[in-house]
Formats: structure tokens, C-alpha cells, sequence
């Protein structure tokens, strides 16, 4: 992914050698060396959960005056909040959390921003140093069990590596192309006597992430961008984590090539823009997908030509020139091979690209697009996302979701968890600005939705946060809302309630001859197998048990009222039962492990695109 390093606020610069002047040495324990540490690096919230190996961390966290910790109710919780905290707000997301099962129970949410590139940095307790390899009580190596899934890590043993670890965690974390950094922390080191000073001497001397991309391979692209004929600029997720959205309007609007945004991208280029084709890939929008393999230049910008996008791999694009820029060297022709491969930050990138594009209208080289967008318009109008109302008048998802989208006060977060109702969020809600759109994109966590609103709300607690769950997701983490009703983090939850895990349920229907083995969630008591949804839990008495306001929704009519509703609750945790019809699908789709030129719009419909298309 691409990334600047001026883009997020809460890491500090490794100090020079020859060093700024520090601040007085301290005599301090290593566990007050700690928060101290992440004091100075301007952490300020930290979700966690105390244990025997990092509670010498706890005493000295009660008295600090800068940073907030967050008790949640399971570490994974912590994880996922994080994350959520980090994406809303560009900053690094901070969790701490006890050894053995504690720091097991992060490897998801590890996991999870590992592939989504988050900046985030995890502290766990370690037993002992004299004991690490003995199985010791709730001992685990978490850092060999987390080195494939984090970018850097750390075992500190001893008290007064403390705040040069975190300072190069906190600066690992967020520059370059970001990810999590885990530091474990032995306990005896946690309890030692040592000093502190600020800032500690850093050296990462094998780090130095190329954010300067090459003048050359700048007018290579703007020369290629002028001389195509079927441009796409495909926008990835490292677009909105290097704040280039601002140039990417510029670029976008400077060639008049259309502009596809990923499921991580959403809202790095408005939903409304005309340039807009929509989001590509296996659940995308027909025009955006055949863009991509109708295009005879990609212009890749922060995007790594993933399985979801690109399909089929061998048969994805078979006519396009390929540019790829990303400040990760590793993902240029990972996948696809690059005709003119760009290392550097995205806005550094797009911000050159501008100037190079400009020099080549200047020259009087300027691409000619008409017959492009006439096609891509026909597209649009033909093949538009759309869905249809069910036929015995229960609620459509789609229709919820659309509806929390358009009564949504401007500058809402939506969270999603993963499933069908991540993508009808990701298709029927708008958005026209960066970092409204958090979920689990590489991973595809189910039970991502209600931890990351959590950390969200808790790191813009002025801005509305809804979290779109499923009845699936919503059951593996919402111990959660609780943590939001005891610490005033008022976010809203819209469960999407099928009573089935839906878009496994769907494959089902589609490849497997409707045999739905174990997705149906509402199995129960004859008395309720005549209920529509998952009613075991009920979620409404759940959700107030957990002291939410609770609400449940099954007639169309009542729709508006009941999001209207949700939206006038802002002093505690508002959820939502929408109680859903369960053949809904997702269309477009195109099957796992097939071309994107099998893409279908609807069950059983094939666009026709005509003769001539590939020409």
C-alpha cells in the first residue's frame, strides 16, 4: 500500500546520531518507562485487558493523564478496535494485553491488519526472561507465532530498551507501507529499575522506505496515459493511508479517465463523481469490472492486483499496459507484471504524475477517451446496481442498508463486517470522503464490525459511527457493547438478520444445490422455526442486557421510523434487529476461480456487451 509518513501524527522520528537535546533522566520502574514511552509518542487510547505478565504496566497506566485505556471484554475486541481507531483516524492504533491466551487471542486482529496495512502496534506481557522457553504458566512465543503476520516485532528483556522499542514500533508502524508491530515485553523488565529520557537513540539502519518516486518512470506513465485509448486508474486502499485523495481528484479529472475504487478504497474518490465507474471485483459493478478487462492501460495506484479484483489471474486485463505504483517494492509483479513499475508514496506519485501528465498536454499530447466513456456509459446504464424487493413483502437488506445510508447524519463511519452485508454496504451506501468506509477487506473477518466502530467512535467521538453487522458476525463479538456502554462510546449496530451465515449460505444455493449444511443459524424449538431470522439470541433483549437501547425492525413501513429513531439516541449504544428476507443475494458476482468476462449481473443474466468490444 502506498503511504506518507506526514499523513499520520502519533509517531516520532528516529533521533539523528549527533541527537536533539533529551529531556531530564528519570529513575523509574520499566512498566513507568513504559507509559511513559507511549506518552511521548502521543498514544492516547489504549484498548486492552490486564493479566498477570503485563500488570506491572496497569499501576503506573492509572495515573496517566494522557492516555485513556479502554477495558474491553475480549482481547480480540482490543485487536479490532485498534484497527478501527487507526483507520478513522490515521493515527497508530494502540492494544495491550496479558501473555499466553491473551496474546493468542490478538492474532486475528493481527492478522486482520496485516493484510489491510494498518498501522498498529500490539503490546503483550511476556513471562520472565529467565523463564521464556520452559512453558511457564500462560507462556506462548508470540512473537514466532505473529513474525509471518506482522511487519516488524520485538521481545524485550531488559528494562532500558523499553523506550527505543517503542519508538521504532510507533515509527515502523506508520510509515512505509504501514502494519502492525508487536513488542513483547518480559515481565521482569517491566519491573526492573531503570532510567528514562526522551527521545531515546533509535537505529534502524536497514529501514528507509523510497517515498521519492523515479522522474523517470513518471514521464514513462504520463506518456502512456496520453497515448491510451481505454484508461482506468485503479484506486487501492494505500490512496486513502497516504492522504492523496486531494491529488487523485486532480488526476482523475486532468486525464478524464475513469476511476475504480476497491473495497478498501471507498471513499478515496467521490461515489458521485461522473468519473466514478464504481468498485471492481468479484462482487463488483459490471461497468467497473469490465473496464478493467476491456482497459488497454491500468494506472494502479496503491492496489496489488488481488485475487477478489482481478479474478482468474491469467486471464484478467489481457489487453492493458500496466502501471503500477505503491511504496511496497514486493507488491510490484507479485501478480501482475508492471510495464512501468513505480516505488514511491502515493501522493508524492500522482502529485509528479500531475505535473508529467500536464507537460504532455502542453505538448499538444492529450488522450482522446470519447469512445471509451461512450462505452462505459452504456454499461452504466444498462447493467446499474440494483435489487429487487421480496415478492411477500418482508424487508430487503439491501433496502436497510440503502436507507441507514441516506438518513446517515453527513460524516457518519460505517463499519462492516463480512459477508453479503459488507457488500451491499459497499454498493448501496454512498461515499464521497476517505476513512467512512472501515472493514476487514485481506482477511475477511467476521466479527470486525463492532470492535473497529468502537475504536472509531472512541478516536472521533464527534463524528456518527454505524456499524453494519450480520446475525452471524454480530454472535462472535459483541461482549463488546458493553465496553461501549460503560465508557460513553455511542455507536449504532444495524444487525442485517437472515438467520443464516449469508453469503456462505449463498454459494450454497448457487454451486452447491441449495444443501445448506450448517449455515442455517436460526435452527431451534419448533415454536420458533417459524420466525424469519436468528431469534436464539434474541439480539434485543441481548443488546439491553448489555445496556444498549435495542430495537427491532420487520415491516418495510417502519423502516425510516426506526432508523430515525436510531439516530435522535446519541448518550448510549443504539442496535438495530432488521429482521431480513434470506434469499436475498449479492449480485454482480463472478464465481471464485473464474474470468472476470463471466461476470453476472444478476442470477442467470450475462451482459452482452456487443461486437467489437475488444477491438
Amino acid at each position: 500500500m502506498l503511504m506518507t509518513e506526514q499523513a499520520t501524527g502519533n509517531h516520532p522520528q528516529p533521533r539523528p546520531r549527533n541527537g536533539a537535546t533529551t529531556s531530564p533522566v528519570e529513575h523509574v520502574t520499566g512498566a513507568q518507562s513504559l507509559i511513559r514511552s507511549l506518552e511521548e509518542v502521543g498514544a492516547d487510547t489504549i484498548f486492552g485487558l490486564p493479566g498477570g505478565c503485563i500488570l506491572p504496566a496497569y499501576d503506573p497506566l492509572m495515573d496517566s493523564q494522557k492516555v485513556r485505556h479502554i477495558l474491553v471484554r475480549h482481547e480480540q475486541g482490543a485487536g479490532h478496535a485498534a484497527t478501527g481507531y487507526a483507520q478513522a483516524t490515521g493515527k497508530v492504533g494502540v492494544c495491550m494485553v496479558t501473555s499466553g491466551p491473551g496474546a493468542t487471542n490478538l492474532v486475528t486482529p493481527i492478522a486482520d491488519a496485516h493484510m489491510d496495512s494498518v498501522p498498529l502496534v500490539a503490546i503483550t506481557g511476556q513471562v520472565s526472561s529467565k523463564a521464556i522457553g520452559t512453558d511457564a504458566f500462560q507462556e506462548a512465543d508470540i512473537c514466532g507465532i505473529t513474525m509471518p503476520i506482522t511487519k516488524h516485532n520485538f521481545l524485550v528483556t531488559k528494562a532500558e530498551d523499553i523506550p527505543r522499542t517503542i519508538a521504532e514500533a510507533f515509527h515502523i508502524a506508520s510509515t512505509g507501507r504501514p502494519g502492525p508491530v508487536l513488542v513483547d515485553i518480559a515481565k521482569d523488565a517491566l519491573q526492573a529499575k531503570t532510567t528514562f529520557s526522551w527521545p531515546p537513540q533509535t537505529d534502524l539502519p536497514g529501514y528507509r522506505p523510497v517515498t521519492k518516486p523515479h522522474a523517470k518512470q513518471i514521464r514513462e506513465a504520463a506518456k502512456l496515459i496520453s497515448a491510451a485509448k481505454r484508461p482506468v486508474l485503479y484506486v487501492g486502499g494505500g490512496v486513502i493511508k497516504s492522504g492523496a485523495t486531494a491529488e487523485l481528484k486532480i488526476l482523475a479529472e486532468l486525464t478524464g479517465a475513469p476511476v475504480t475504487t476497491t473495497l478498501m478504497a471507498l471513499g478515496a474518490f467521490p461515489d458521485s463523481h461522473p468519473l466514478h465507474v464504481g468498485m471492481p471485483g468479484m462482487h463488483g459493478a459490471v461497468t467497473a469490472v469490465t473496464a478493467l478487462q476491456k482497459a488497454d492501460l491500468i494506472v494502479a495506484l496503491g492496489a496489488r492486483f488481488d485475487d477478489r479484483v482481478t479474478g482468474k489471474l491469467d486471464s484478467f486485463a489481457p489487453y492493458a499496459k500496466v502501471v503500477h505504483a505503491d511504496i511496497d517494492p514486493a507488491e510490484i509483479g507479485k501478480n501482475r507484471a508492471a510495464d512501468v513499475p513505480i516505488v514511491g508514496d502515493a501522493r508524492e506519485v500522482i502529485a509528479d504524475l500531475v505535473q508529467a501528465v500536464q507537460a504532455e498536454h502542453s505538448e499538444g499530447n492529450k488522450g482522446d477517451y470519447a469512445a471509451w466513456w461512450s462505452d462505459l456509459n452504456r454499461w452504466r446504464e444498462t447493467y446499474p446496481l440494483g435489487y429487487d424487493l421480496p415478492e411477500d413483502g418482508s424487508l430487503s437488506p439491501q433496502q436497510v442498508i440503502q436507507r441507514i445510508g441516506w438518513l446517515a447524519p453527513e460524516g457518519t463511519i460505517f463499519t462492516a463486517g463480512v459477508g453479503q452485508h459488507q457488500m451491499w454496504a459497499a454498493h448501496f451506501i454512498d461515499y464521497e470522503q476517505p476513512a467512512t468506509w472501515l472493514n476487514s477487506g485481506g482477511a475477511g473477518t467476521m466479527g470486525y464490525a463492532v470492535p473497529a466502530a468502537m475504536g472509531a467512535k472512541a478516536g472521533l467521538p464527534d463524528r456518527p459511527v454505524w456499524a453494519i453487522d450480520g446475525d452471524g458476525c454480530f454472535q462472535m463479538t459483541n461482549q463488546e457493547l458493553t465496553t461501549c456502554a460503560l465508557n460513553n462510546i455511542p455507536i449504532k449496530v444495524a444487525i442485517i438478520n437472515n438467520g443464516a451465515l449469508g453469503m456462505v449460505r449463498q454459494w450454497q444455493t448457487l454451486f452447491y444445490n441449495q444443501r445448506y449444511s450448517n449455515t442455517v443459524l436460526h435452527s431451534g424449538p419448533d415454536e420458533l422455526k417459524d420466525n424469519k431470522g436468528t431469534r436464539v439470541p434474541d439480539f434485543v433483549k441481548l443488546s439491553e442486557a448489555m445496556g444498549c437501547v435495542a430495537l427491532r425492525c420487520e415491516d418495510p413501513a417502519d423502516l425510516d421510523k426506526v432508523i430515525a429513531e436510531a439516530n435522535a439516541i446519541n448518550d448510549r449504544p443504539v442496535v438495530v434487529d432488521f429482521i431480513v428476507h434470506e434469499d436475498a443475494q449479492v449480485w454482480p458476482m463472478v464465481a471464485a476461480g473464474t474470468s472476470n468476462d463471466e461476470v453476472m449481473a444478476a442470477r442467470g443474466v450475462r451482459p452482452d456487451f456487443g461486437d467489437g468490444e475488444d477491438d
